[in-house]
């Protein structure tokens, strides 16, 4: 018993020795980030150093006098809210729809939306924008919306709506509709309050992709004051077209920090939708 007891004494530093070893990979980048916004261009240049000489605040208020980064960072909110709120609606209806609802081609009608996830956005862009221009919708925040929704993204939320409605018994649904509920009812008052994790998973996802969509802003939008983050970070550079480096380190250090604070509260709900999404069906 007491050997049992001395091995578990020396077992539990040892794990906690090897997990900040293993941590040590990940955090060492996000901490250069930090210290870099806090240094001046001469010191992120010179000798590697993990802490500032001098606190440079300054940067963080220059990060919005060079371009109009809060503009920016409003961008990235709303579009993010707007994709997630209206992606998780849509996916829900038609999960629902092709778990629950029998039609003519329904089989072949999900083959085709899950091709969709296969995709490459790098292979549909060029047709993409060709459409968006024919409708005069380039530079504008509508096509990035509009794929984000459309997208693989919102193909994918459907198909994890769609896997959960699934594992919902159908007797559920026949009680309620005993019960005098209708389809939009049962739809609303049963399989919604049940679908609450596939919903806390679809969102999530769906916020994580959109916030970090880089490639659809930068085909689409020329406009600065219309930029998103992803663009905006890339915008920090100097007359010579090179990264004004301490600049660049601030305003990504500023980018992180919803998702950061998103994840502290809610880290729980995002191993489960990473879980939820990898495993369900």
């Amino acid at each position: 018993m007491k050997r049992n007891i001395v091995l578990a004494k020396t077992r539990e530093p040892l794990t906690i020795l090897l997990m900040i070893i293993v941590a040590l990979p990940f955090v060492f980048p996000f901490w250069w980030m930090l210290t870099s916004s806090l240094k001046t261009s001469g010191e992120v240049f010179g000798a590697l150093s993990l802490w500032p000489k001098t606190f440079q605040w300054a940067n963080f208020a220059e990060v919005f006098t060079y371009q109009p980064f809060g503009l920016q960072y409003l961008n990235s909110v709303y579009i993010a809210v707007v994709v997630t709120v209206v992606t998780v609606v849509l996916a829900s209806l038609s999960g629902y729809a092709f778990a629950k609802v029998r039609f003519p081609g329904r089989s072949a009608l999900f083959l085709i939306l899950l091709s969709s996830m296969m995709m490459p956005a790098e292979v549909t862009i060029i047709p993409n924008f060709f459409m968006m221009k024919q409708f005069n919708l380039t530079n504008t925040h509508l096509p990035i919306i509009l794929l984000g929704i459309f997208g693989a993204q919102g193909a994918f939320s459907t198909f994890v709506m769609r896997q959960y409605f699934l594992s919902v018994p159908h007797e559920l649904e026949e009680a309620a509709q005993i019960d005098g509920l209708n389809r939009l009812n049962v739809f609303l008052r049963i399989m919604m309050p049940l679908a609450i994790p596939a919903l806390s998973s679809a969102s999530i996802l769906t916020v994580l992709n959109s916030w970090n969509t880089f490639l659809e802003p930068l085909v689409f939008i020329d406009d600065l004051k219309k930029f998103t983050l992803p663009l905006s970070l890339n915008n920090f550079r100097d007359a010579y077209g090179s990264p004004v480096w301490q600049l660049q380190m601030a305003a990504t250090s500023l980018s992180v920090l919803p998702i950061l604070i998103f994840y502290v509260f809610a880290q729980k709900k995002i191993t489960n939708a990473m879980a939820f999404s990898g495993l369900k069906g």
